[in-house]
């Protein structure tokens, strides 16, 4: 089984920072690629950001030029570097892993799911 862990969520004033961690355990495997959803309350979960193994980075329109991701292979870590963060940015996020692979901006290619972690930018 696989095992993931997100942290470094928080309340944080609108135009400040957070950084996003999630940790991988379990079932040793090389996910092709990673990615962080989020879901804001009454919403659909969508993408926020994946990265491939190979380093290639893909974002949402909405945090594009404000959330870089990126990944530390020998820790099993993806991280979510969020600035100048928005109110509409609340929201639980979410870190996924693929088993098979497949299109890696298609929710429904994450087999594996933490339990998220709570993002809360005030006014």
């Amino acid at each position: 089984q696989v095992q993931l862990v997100e942290s470094g969520g928080g309340m944080v004033q609108a135009g400040g920072s957070l950084r996003l961690s999630c940790v991988r355990s379990g079932r040793t495997f090389s996910p092709d690629f990673m990615g962080w959803f989020r879901q804001a309350s009454g919403k659909q979960r969508e993408l926020v950001a994946a990265i491939t193994s190979g380093g290639l980075t893909t974002y949402a329109d909405s945090v594009k030029g404000r959330f870089t991701i990126s990944r530390d292979s020998a820790k099993n870590t993806v991280y979510l570097q969020m600035n100048s963060l928005k109110p509409e940015d609340t929201a639980v996020y979410y870190c996924a892993a693929p088993w098979y692979g497949g299109n890696w901006k298609n929710e429904g290619a994450y087999d594996y799911w933490g339990q998220g972690t709570q993002v809360t930018v005030s006014s």
